[in-house]
């Protein structure tokens, strides 16, 4: 069925909202763009005449495509080589949605996006919808065809579940900074005490190569190990460069509000390693070089105009 100009617009200025909830919801910009695609095709052969109210309709469809696809995403993470994390997304991005309250950008942080990978599709759901987006219950059960109590009970555990795992917590944007500029010093003394100083003891460090690149499938876990594993990534060799292609240039930047480096290489995106900082330290570093997680990322980046590199990695 064509859709008439007005339809169009309508689904068009839903586009942004549908994007961030169906990122939150699946962990991956590329499934996202493909289940609001398919949301636009359901709405494409909808009688739209006799949809009252676009938004929710659309948000109903889409959160059900998203859970149908984290159903199947989920037998599909057994067999991924190494460790999966979600796909990382530079400031500036839309698809990072809206970011007025500390709830909102907290569950867009990619620690948070991580801690939902636990959930289950419901749960994610229901505090995706809730945390990020302020849907009242009764719509998110609706969408759901839960109860409004069972919604609530669901959101309550799901907030609960987060909570547990998460040590993020608001730090001033210039105070991490200086932890990452810290971080890059000390990264590449040739030495692990400094690191080890701006580490938390329990610090983890985990990396996504997606079997296309080089990463170690169990995380490093504690201040000693994480800080020798950094001190060695960031030693030049030859055998680095080799591996890569040449010698990347890095630069600080935000990936999901958090403070991150961005390794780029002839103006391709090959990696950004993403922080996760508390009063007391660097609590995780989670690195994204899957080439397939950072296609997004590249476009993104070429589109402006970074300046000069912090450092030319090896």
């Amino acid at each position: 069925m064509a859709l008439s100009a007005e339809d169009v617009d309508r689904f068009e200025a839903c586009r942004p909202r549908l994007e961030a909830i169906g990122y939150r919801m699946l962990g991956s910009a590329s499934e996202a763009e493909d289940a609001v695609q398919e949301t636009f095709l359901r709405w494409q052969a909808a009688d739209t005449g006799r949809i009252e109210v676009p938004e929710a309709w659309l948000t109903k469809v889409l959160t059900n495509l998203c859970l149908n696809q984290l159903a199947s995403a989920r037998a599909r993470r057994e067999t991924y080589v190494g460790a999966w994390l979600p796909e990382p997304l530079l400031a500036g991005d839309r698809m990072l949605g809206p970011a007025d309250t500390a709830e909102q950008r907290e569950s867009v942080s990619y620690a948070v996006l991580v801690l939902l990978e636990r959930l289950s599709p419901n749960e994610r759901a229901v505090y995706v919808l809730r945390e990020a987006f302020g849907c009242p219950h009764r719509e998110i059960a609706a969408i759901l065809d839960l109860s409004e109590a069972a919604s609530q009970q669901i959101f309550h555990r799901a907030r609960k579940h987060v909570a547990d795992g998460k040590a993020r917590t608001e730090i001033d944007e210039a105070a991490a900074r200086r932890v990452v500029d810290e971080f890059l010093a000390a990264a590449t003394s040739g030495k692990t005490e400094p690191l080890v100083r701006l580490l938390t003891q329990d610090a983890v460090a985990v990396g996504d190569g997606g079997g296309k690149v080089p990463a170690r499938a169990k995380a490093f876990e504690g201040a000693l190990a994480v800080a020798t594993f950094m001190q060695g990534l960031f030693k030049p060799g030859r055998a680095k460069q080799a591996l890569v292609g040449g010698s990347p240039g890095v630069y600080a930047t935000t990936a999901n509000g958090d403070p991150a480096l961005v390794a780029v290489l002839d103006g391709r995106v090959i990696g950004i390693m993403c922080f996760a900082i508390t009063p007391d330290g660097i609590t995780a570093i989670r690195s994204q070089a899957n080439p397939d997680k950072l296609e997004r990322a590249t476009r993104l980046w070429a589109a402006d105009d970074h300046g000069e590199p912090l450092l030319i990695a090896f």
